[in-house]
């Protein structure tokens, strides 16, 4: 206990002299930093304040040293996060490298892989998209048909993705291919190759939320080096179940990325925008006691996500778990992003126009885009069989 009191102190000390004031307000969406090379610097002290976090590894604290890590406990991890959020601290870094690949990399890589692209992944120096979903593999993704040749001295990849998020922003992808075609599980591979490579092309998709962060993803005969496949041929379908409950986990964990910042809470939204009433408390007791039942919700799953992350760590099976906490994550997101359009009334249907403030309109956006959560990291019907399957264990219906 002693020496985790002076890891606060130390902690607390090193903090306070290195993350710079705008690190320490609520971040916009313009801010968010992914790294790699197209990264776009909105803020300065962006770029500070990551790679002071990442010279001492604390972008992946707990990962070893070895690989650019922190090479903390899971106590002192613990103690990091509750100093960040002591001074609201922004966090340093999103990327799929952190919440998927980099788990699943020092699960199954071998060294030289490690070596090569962990501590990449902790400096923010590559970007990464994932290549899973393709037009007729969505929900069956081990269906999946794009063909990963041996060509002996290098693989040969031909076809496409869908909804690959960021993919034009990205500078690397790995991706599920097709290895052997005489099988459907044991012939699938999981390649790491550049997305600079000739043969690959993106194409952003535009959702309805007027946005496009999904891509169309095309590969002609994109050449990859051998020493680019992890694990072995046939033995991708392991290694994408176990990245499949990183980013599950994940997505739950952070809701969807609806609320990066700090800003009001939706109870405060609601009372600027519907009044209070004599008592000084939201003026509409319909819409108040749905508030309040979404914020129970959402503390009763942040209580689940701690726990679930627990059992992760102690190296518990938590795959039936992430999908409870997937489908129930979408459910949330999408009710919470619902009741601030409500709350806002005809303010929160605006588009465009000097008649909207800018957080009505990301209201708007964010409304239309949470219904894309119940498909997006496994749809929500597919979860609820897993559920069915293996958590409650229902049979097939006869």
């Amino acid at each position: 206990m002693a020496d985790l009191d002076t890891f606060r102190a130390e902690t607390r000390t090193w903090l306070e002299a290195n993350c710079p004031a705008s690190m320490r307000t609520p971040m916009v969406e313009e801010e968010v930093v992914w790294g790699g090379r197209k990264q776009e610097w909105v803020n300065p002290d962006s770029k500070v304040w990551l790679d002071r976090m990442a010279e001492k590894g604390w972008t992946a604290p707990t990962w070893p040293k070895a690989y650019g890590g922190g090479g903390l406990s899971k106590a002192e991890a613990i103690v990091l996060d509750q100093e960040m959020k002591r001074i609201n601290a922004r966090a340093p870094l999103a990327s799929f490298g952190l919440w998927m690949l980099g788990p699943v990399l020092l699960e199954y890589a071998n060294e030289e892989q490690k070596k090569r692209f962990l501590p990449d992944i902790v400096a923010g120096k590559t970007r990464w998209c994932q290549g899973y979903s393709e037009p007729g593999a969505g929900s069956d993704l081990a269906s999946l048909q794009t063909k990963c040749e041996d060509k002996g001295d290098h693989w040969l990849i031909n076809g496409s993705k869908i909804w690959t998020s960021y993919a034009n922003y990205a500078d690397w992808i790995f991706c599920l291919v097709r290895t052997d075609t005489t099988k459907k599980h044991e012939g699938i591979s999981f390649v790491l190759f550049d997305m600079t490579s000739p043969g690959v092309e993106t194409r952003p998709i535009l959702l309805i939320s007027g946005s496009s962060p999904f891509c169309e993803t095309f590969f002609t005969d994109v050449k990859v080096p051998k020493d680019q496949m992890v694990g072995t041929p046939g033995k991708g379908w392991d290694i994408a179940k176990r990245l499949l409950q990183y980013e599950r986990q994940n997505i739950s964990a952070t809701g969807f990325g609806a609320d990066r910042s700090s800003g009001p809470s939706l109870g405060d939204i609601a009372k600027r925008y519907v009044g209070l009433n004599k008592y000084g408390v939201l003026a509409d007791g319909d819409l108040r006691g749905r508030i309040a039942k979404q914020m129970m919700y959402e503390q009763a799953f942040a209580l689940t996500i701690r726990r679930n992350t627990e059992l992760a760590k102690a190296g518990a099976d938590v795959g039936p778990a992430t999908s409870i906490i997937k489908y129930a994550a979408a459910k949330m997101n999408q009710t919470k992003t619902e009741l601030q359009v409500e709350a806002m009334g005809h303010q929160g249907l605006g588009w465009a126009g000097d008649g909207f403030r800018p957080g009505e309109l990301m209201a708007t956006r964010a409304m239309l885009r949470a219904k894309g959560n119940s498909i997006e990291g496994g749809t929500s019907e597919v979860n609820l069989n897993v559920v069915a399957k293996r958590v409650l264990g229902l049979r097939d219906h006869q």
